[in-house]
């Protein structure tokens, strides 16, 4: 994204990223920078990674407010923008609950208190999937997954605390705070370590010969500068309607709602992957193709998490990743293109072949580091 002349930058005030250390966190700092007239600070566990010249940063504990409310205090948001979250794969259920619920109370509480006009909470599209069913165009009517059903407890953890967040809209007890929820589908891009990664492993390592399911499975990827551009415009919304005298309609308002963001453009899951294998330089089709079935993956991963958990070794296939690959997940964005504005500004194609690029880059950087 190309960065806006001052002249046209729309005014933000004081803007706290919290967790703008992070993958998402700094795509929203880097797109504050160019394109907002605004100063920005960040909270993060430790800020040693993705900073930027012109920006204060202050490490700080979100579950502590010991920690957190003198930061507040010194840098007088308008606008928080709070990402902070363990990632979806590896954590305990401990850390999940301390710092998706716990530590965003906390920064609800921080907010409350030194009069922050806008808070803009990162959630997940995961909220309202049970990680079995298919998802067909899926949008905010759908309701979250009660926690006796999800089987995901990260998933639990980001419902809980996006509840939260929406509950302190126009509370009774501070009516000037205004918050909204974003709920991301399948975030990829530059600084990924979740998405991207593990399939470049997989072509790195010659294993693109076999695919579970047959491949007409859709699925929503969305790259991470399209959800950084979401978030800036739930902040822009949030500071406009704070300034109306009256309130928005139910079908204009943004604040106290959610929004679903996607590039709009659900993709067949293993074209995603190959897509990914392209731009690492793969020039094979899909004749070679070995395909395996849900039922047969499925039998494979359960003989496979077993036989790994008696050596303890984590599988390789597990699952929940055949599940994954073969269920349909994809969600409509309409409302954040009505209300928000929201369009992506970068497509699929143009997406995958600049983040593979940046990550490949990283990779010969350290390998080149490490003397190999």
């Amino acid at each position: 994204m190309a960065p806006i002349p001052s002249s046209q930058k729309k005014p933000l005030g004081n803007v706290m990223v919290i967790g703008g250390c992070g993958f998402l966190g700094h795509h929203i700092v880097a797109q504050l920078v160019e394109s907002y007239n605004c100063k920005v600070s960040v909270i993060d566990i430790r800020t040693v990674r993705n900073r930027r010249d012109g920006v204060q940063y202050f490490d700080g504990d979100i579950t502590s407010m010991e920690s957190l409310l003198p930061i507040f205090q010194k840098t007088k948001p308008d606008v928080v923008i709070h990402t902070a979250s363990p990632q979806l794969h590896g954590g305990s259920k401990e850390l999940y609950r301390k710092v998706n619920v716990d530590g965003t109370r906390c920064v609800i509480e921080a907010c409350q208190e030194t009069n922050v006009k806008a808070l803009v909470y990162t959630s997940s599209a995961s909220v309202i999937h049970d990680n079995a069913s298919d998802l067909i165009n899926a949008d905010e009517r759908w309701p979250i997954i009660p926690a006796k059903s999800q089987t995901e407890y990260y998933s639990q953890t980001k419902a809980e605390a996006e509840l939260l967040v929406l509950s302190a809209n126009r509370s009774l007890t501070n009516p000037s705070l205004l918050t909204i929820s974003i709920r991301p589908a399948g975030i990829f891009g530059e600084g990924d370590m979740q998405c991207l990664p593990p399939i470049m492993a997989v072509y790195a390592n010659n294993q693109t010969d076999f695919q579970l399911g047959d491949n007409t499975n859709l699925f929503d990827f969305t790259y991470v500068g399209n959800v950084a551009h979401a978030h800036c415009l739930a902040s822009l919304a949030l500071l406009t309607t704070s300034t109306m005298k009256i309130k928005p309609l139910d079908t204009e308002k943004v604040d106290g709602e959610a929004f679903f963001i996607t590039n709009d453009q659900p993709v067949y899951f293993w074209d995603f992957a190959r897509a990914i294998w392209k731009a690492c330089g793969s020039e094979k089709g899909t004749e070679h193709v070995w395909e395996i079935s849900q039922d047969v993956g499925l039998m494979i991963g359960g003989i496979l998490e077993w036989g790994m958990w008696v050596v303890g070794r984590a599988p390789k296939l597990t699952r929940r990743q055949v599940k994954y690959s073969c269920m349909i997940r994809y969600y409509d964005c309409g409302k954040a293109k009505r209300r928000l504005g929201y369009r992506p500004l970068t497509g699929l194609p143009e997406a995958i072949e600049q983040s593979v690029k940046f990550i490949l880059e990283e990779q010969r950087v350290e390998r080149e580091k490490k003397g190999q």
